[in-house]
């Protein structure tokens, strides 16, 4: 976390959903050690019932939440707009986000005031941008999500982005977690909460072609990386 606050950062998520009363306890300590103007989002994953979302996103407020990310499950759609009714901390949308037909369900039944999700969900970088001008038109954010892109996909992404009038202040990035990528050149947020508008030509990175031909042959041996596969997992060895 210090590390993070020397970086620059300024926006933290937190895993909720668990035990509400060490949660409290995480919570706490996160905004002690990291000031009164950082932002604290958690993200509960659908693990709450209705009522239990209510009254734990109104104990963890204490602590100046700045949204919860999916309290309750994606379905039946009325369980998020029941506990967005009966809270005063922003609710973020992530689950059942998952393809454009979706998103724009949600999106337009107002479930959430910020809309967490992605192009390689939605089927393209178009769709994307479409969905968040809708959310715009509701008066609702969007914030970007990631499950780890690379800097090709980040960068073209951070250009639909700057495009766009409701985008959260904190998008989602892995890049300052990666060991590696295929550019020649770290993208910014690799190293700071910042990236600021793009310089170059095209989408403005500039690709790596021994690195891209060497992570190919590892593909063609070990299959698609899956982040979730155990499996796949990186190892010491």
């Amino acid at each position: 976390m210090s590390g993070g606050l020397a970086k620059g950062f300024t926006v933290f998520y937190l895993k909720v959903g668990i035990d509400v009363g060490a949660e409290m306890e995480m919570v706490r300590t996160v905004r002690e050690a990291t000031g009164e103007n950082t932002r604290i989002r958690l993200d509960a994953n659908g693990a709450w019932a209705v009522n239990e979302a209510i009254r734990n996103i109104a104990q963890l407020d204490r602590y100046r939440i700045d949204f919860v990310e999916q309290p309750v499950l994606q379905d039946p759609i009325t369980s998020m707009q029941e506990v967005r009714n009966h809270s005063q901390v922003a609710l973020c949308a992530n689950e059942g986000l998952w393809t454009t037909e979706d998103a724009y369900l949600r999106i337009k039944s107002r479930v959430a005031d910020v809309f967490c999700f992605s192009p390689y969900w939605v089927g393209s970088l178009t769709q994307f941008q479409a969905l968040s001008r809708t959310a715009h038109f509701e008066g609702l954010q969007i914030c970007k999500h990631t499950h780890g892109e690379l800097g090709i996909a980040a960068a073209a992404i951070h250009h639909v982005l700057l495009t766009l009038p409701n985008v959260a202040i904190g998008n989602q990035q892995t890049a300052t977690m990666m060991q590696d990528d295929l550019l020649r050149e770290d993208i910014p947020i690799a190293h700071s909460p910042y990236w600021g508008v793009p310089a170059g030509c095209g989408i403005g990175v500039d690709v790596d072609e021994e690195k891209l031909s060497r992570y190919h042959q590892i593909y063609r041996l070990h299959g698609q990386y899956l982040p979730y596969d155990p499996a796949t997992l990186g190892k010491e060895s």
